[in-house]
């Protein structure tokens, strides 16, 4: 995570079940971001509070105009409450343009000191004429076998 800024919130709720769907599907003016989360047991450490979390983005352009990521903003909750941010250029490095139809996929990871927590965010979007808009991530569960 990039310079994190760390603030207690109220804990989320807990997803009802571990065989509900726990990633998100989200499409803002034509940009659809669908999300599927996973947790990594054999790179977590439960008995240290180390919980760690992988995600795949999918981010497809079904819209008629083409688009490119700019930045990203996480909001990152874990079971207790305590709310990272995060923000930064592209995602894992790169600036996606997107054509219509288009579509880019990455993979990412998060650590949690508990063993659920949530996801949420944003995509800074640009179109070929330079205006902006916010591509929504909607809220994903990030859950272990150990909740």
């Amino acid at each position: 995570m990039t310079n994190p800024a760390t603030t207690a919130v109220a804990p989320p709720t807990a997803p009802a079940s571990p065989a509900k769907f726990l990633g998100s599907e989200t499409v803002t003016d034509g940009v659809r971001i669908r999300v599927a989360p996973s947790y990594l047991s054999a790179q977590s450490d439960p008995a240290q509070g180390k919980y760690l979390f992988a995600y795949h983005i999918t981010i497809t352009n079904d819209g008629d105009r083409r688009a490119t990521l700019r930045s990203r903003h996480w909001l990152i909750v874990d079971a207790n409450g305590q709310r990272h941010e995060v923000k930064g250029p592209g995602v894992v490095g790169q600036f996606p343009e997107l054509a219509t139809g288009e579509k880019f996929e990455y993979s990412s990871f998060c650590p949690l000191e508990t063993p659920w927590g949530t996801m949420e965010g944003s995509y800074e979007m640009e179109r070929d004429d330079g205006s902006v808009f916010q591509a929504l991530v909607s809220r994903f569960y990030l859950v272990s076998s150990q909740r």
